[in-house]
């Protein structure tokens, strides 16, 4: 598929976005993004969208600097911490109150609902937790090992979307501008480097409460999808949620597993997904998790990996006050931003890596299989 460029610095990601109809949900745009052309192809119209990287590889908070290290200090310092948690918490709560979503009435919804009965059909009781699992995450001190934790996600989620795309006309104009660039990034590789091999067998590692993974059984319903996360307690909420929604054609799958060592069949699958998963992630687990993905997928299958964008201008340029609540929240954010993602991809085999910011604070790398892999 061609794309072509009018008034685009250097600087700047070519994205192709998703459908004319969502180009006519999405409305207009801000200053900072760059509108560069449009292409047909088949039935679907794309749009080329571009978000602004910043004038590094990473932001300077993330370097080995000594104000990064001041603000890590300050981080260990536990009183500090307590308060600096809260901070981070009521960031996310007051966004998405801002914004008109029911953070309050949507986590209390799933608390006093009967999500607890799905918990004995999801766990693996033997299943060994990895040590950097069991670490304080997003203001949980039992990280995403708890129903609080679980009842919030998606809410969560909403919220970051929001953060994201402020300008947004609505949260659910946001969603689409977030998950349609994600997935059209997908497709657009796909199509691309795949060897016309079809998509018929997904997994989305980390899922959480599954809203990644149901986005993609809906954009490819003739697949079958499975959802894999370490917290039975989030896998329990995707599971219940899903059953309140009309059956599909091919059911989601739901595993209570480490992505690192699924125990799932060698080459079995045409897609691998991570959504916001590295970021929360020290290097070594990154490593092993994209060995398992290079493992999983078929030759000319798709790894596809979307999280926060090193290069995002808005993330270089984060006040020091917000990327001190960030970095509190986010015990291994550090290593995820020191990580060259597109090597260790290379190191476990990976071609075709392709890098795009998918919105103006997170990007969505894509990488293949090789054909002749054996």
């Amino acid at each position: 598929m061609a794309l072509w460029a009018t008034s685009c610095s250097s600087s700047e990601k070519l994205f192709l976005a998703s459908s004319a109809a969502t180009r006519r949900r999405m409305g207009s745009r801000r200053r900072d993004l760059v509108h560069v052309g449009m292409t047909d192809q088949a039935e679907t119209e794309t749009i080329s969208i571009a978000y602004k990287e910043g004038d590094r590889e990473r932001p300077k908070w993330a370097d080995e600097t000594p104000f990064s290290r001041l603000v890590e200090a300050l981080i260990s310092f536990k009183p500090f911490y307590s308060l600096l948690k809260l901070g981070a918490r009521q960031v996310l709560i007051s966004t998405a109150e801002r914004n008109n979503i029911p953070w309050r009435e949507m986590t209390k919804e799933i608390l006093e609902s009967d999500v607890y009965k799905e918990l004995n059909t999801i766990q693996n009781t033997s299943l060994q937790y990895p040590d950097y699992y069991l670490s304080p995450f997003h203001a949980y001190d039992e990280g995403n090992l708890s129903w609080l934790a679980a009842a919030e996600a998606e809410v969560a989620t909403m919220s970051m979307t929001r953060r994201a795309i402020p300008y947004a006309p609505s949260n659910e104009e946001a969603t689409q501008e977030m998950r349609g660039n994600w997935v059209q990034a997908i497709k657009q590789h796909h199509m691309k480097h795949s060897g016309n091999v079809t998509i018929q067998n997904i997994v989305d590692i980390g899922c959480s409460v599954g809203v990644s993974t149901r986005f993609l059984a809906d954009e490819f319903p003739s697949a079958k999808v499975t959802g894999l996360d370490l917290s039975p307690y989030f896998l329990s909420v995707a599971q219940y949620k899903e059953k309140k929604r009309p059956p599909r054609k091919n059911p989601i799958r739901w595993i209570h597993a480490a992505g690192e060592n699924t125990g799932l069949p060698s080459k079995s699958f045409d897609l691998v997904s991570f959504s916001y998963v590295f970021h929360e992630c020290p290097e070594r687990a990154i490593i092993a998790l994209v060995n398992e993905a290079f493992r999983l997928l078929r030759p000319g299958g798709t790894l596809a990996i979307t999280d926060q964008a090193p290069k995002s201008k808005i993330l270089q340029e984060l006040s020091p006050a917000l990327f001190t609540l960030m970095k509190s929240t986010e015990p291994f954010l550090n290593e995820y931003y020191l990580t060259d993602l597109e090597e260790r991809l290379r190191e476990a085999g990976f071609v075709n890596m392709k890098t795009l910011l998918t919105d103006p604070r997170h990007m969505t790398m894509t990488a293949t299989v090789p054909h002749q892999h054996v």
